[in-house]
């Protein structure tokens, strides 16, 4: 008799298993992680850069780990905030996985670290099946990037807990519509909030933190949709 095993399935809930792990061990030394994810040159690095720093003024005891194929580039970069950086090489691997974010915070991760911020591999389609443990995901978009976005990409976005839209001062040459995008993000992901944010003239500047202390402070996070009817 022959049997069919599903790997993606058994290789998912091996993920699921560690990513609940994680969770409840950076949950009793009460770190909260966040979970970015969003295309490549939506602008993400600039933007944890800017919320680093206003975590850093504020006396929020902040990390970042940061994840590419190549190069330590972004780590350079989010290091300029002061605060602990760590660059994650994938070796061509699209995605993080939680046993893999669990072995690069051994002996790294500094006590007392409230907020742990992860930057994922530039990609919307292999990280967002990947649970980190993470207790609020984030999914950016730049303006550039067109208004269809969430619609091509359905499954990041509607497992998003937060949508943010970056590089909004572009918003009139790139003639984004807002309006359409929003319609988008709430066919895929009813009621998940979507915030818009520039780095150049500091719109939006601090909510990532702010919603990353909301959810560290127990406050209910978005419940997607797809979440809970484990699509």
């Amino acid at each position: 008799m022959c049997r069919t095993v599903d790997l993606r399935q058994a290789v998912l809930a091996k993920n699921t298993m560690a990513a609940g792990i994680l969770r409840t061990e950076l949950t009793a030394r009460g770190t909260t992680v966040v979970n970015l994810l969003s295309s490549p040159g939506s602008g993400k690095t600039a933007l944890l850069e800017r919320e680093l720093l206003l975590a850093r003024e504020r006396g929020v005891t902040t990390a970042a780990l940061t994840a590419d194929l190549a190069t330590e580039n972004d780590a350079t970069r989010l290091a300029r905030s002061g605060v602990p950086v760590k660059q994650v090489l994938t070796d061509g691997l699209c995605h993080l996985e939680a046993d893999m974010l669990a072995g690069h915070l051994h002996d790294w991760l500094p006590d007392a670290t409230r907020l742990l911020f992860v930057e994922n591999v530039g990609n919307l389609v292999c990280p967002a099946s990947y649970d980190l443990g993470e207790s609020l995901r984030v999914v950016l978009a730049s303006v550039t990037e067109g208004e269809d976005k969430p619609l091509k990409y359905p499954t990041a976005f509607g497992l998003a807990q937060l949508v943010i839209v970056t590089k909004s001062d572009l918003a009139g040459p790139a003639a984004f519509d807002e309006a359409a995008f929003r319609a988008h993000v709430e066919r895929v992901n009813p009621g998940v909030e979507v915030v818009l944010t520039s780095v150049r003239t500091g719109e939006g500047a601090g909510v990532l933190v702010d919603r990353a202390l909301a959810a560290a402070d127990g406050d209910a996070v978005h419940a997607p949709v797809m979440a809970r009817s484990g699509a």
